[in-house]
């Protein structure tokens, strides 16, 4: 079985691909790491942030072959207060905010929803989509990675560390995103070392990053053991 795992940045990949062969991309901006398990491969790819990377990131998985099994990966922001930062979530329903789309993970009742969004969502962008959607969890590439999954009648699971809580500060990331999906970290350090009252909430956000990739890890190792789909589904655990 050939499975993909989609993240956006590197960082999200770092504690779960250590160990891992690199292999070079047939795309620049985009990062590939690839195992054998068994009978099992797994492609673990990171292209950028937003609609546009993650097509690129699902091509580039294909590029190396047929694929039996996608996860969508990586850090999300939260927008329920009862989500907790650090600790990673299996998503049973993924919300397009452009299109309205709703992509079930799960036949079963239990609802932890994500909304994708075209930006990365502030303070008060989290406020209207938490009553809008009745979401808890918010990111950029979801819905791209589930719709493509489904055009192909590929299984696809989504696994979400968060990063950030409903009420953090954070500067406006999106100024700095380039056309890849990645950020621009030198014009980003020049902008916050001017604005000290970022600084707490960035350090921050360095320190629960950090938990949640490992949380993140550790979830998608489990998964990739046992490939318990439908106890995963169920309830919303592996």
């Amino acid at each position: 079985m050939r499975i993909a795992i989609l993240a956006a940045l590197p960082g999200e990949l770092k504690p779960l691909v250590r160990g891992w062969d690199r292999v070079d991309s047939p795309t620049k901006g985009i990062s590939i790491w690839v195992r054998a398990s068994g009978e099992d491969e797994h492609i673990a790819v990171c292209g950028g942030m937003g609609t546009h990377a993650a097509l690129r990131s699902f091509a580039a998985a294909e590029h190396i072959g047929t694929l039996d099994m996608v996860l969508s990966v990586g850090w999300a922001g939260a927008l329920d207060e009862e989500v907790e930062p650090g600790r990673c979530y299996v998503v049973s329903e993924i919300i397009d905010s452009l299109t309205g789309e709703r992509f079930l993970l799960t036949s079963d009742n239990r609802k932890q929803r994500l909304v994708t969004t075209p930006r990365v969502a502030d303070e008060v962008e989290k406020v209207r989509l938490h009553s809008s959607y009745g979401a808890a969890l918010v990111d950029m590439e979801a819905s791209v990675i589930a719709r493509l999954a489904q055009i192909r009648s590929i299984p696809v699971y989504c696994f979400k560390a968060v990063s950030d809580g409903p009420g953090a500060k954070l500067p406006d990331l999106n100024r700095f995103i380039n056309d890849e999906g990645q950020l621009k970290m030198l014009p980003f350090l020049v902008y916050v070392a001017l604005r000290p009252q970022y600084w707490s909430s960035l350090i921050q956000l360095g320190k629960t990053s950090s938990a949640a990739a490992k949380a993140l890890a550790v979830t998608i190792t489990k998964f990739l053991e046992d490939k318990d789909v439908e106890r995963t589904n169920r309830m919303g655990a592996v």
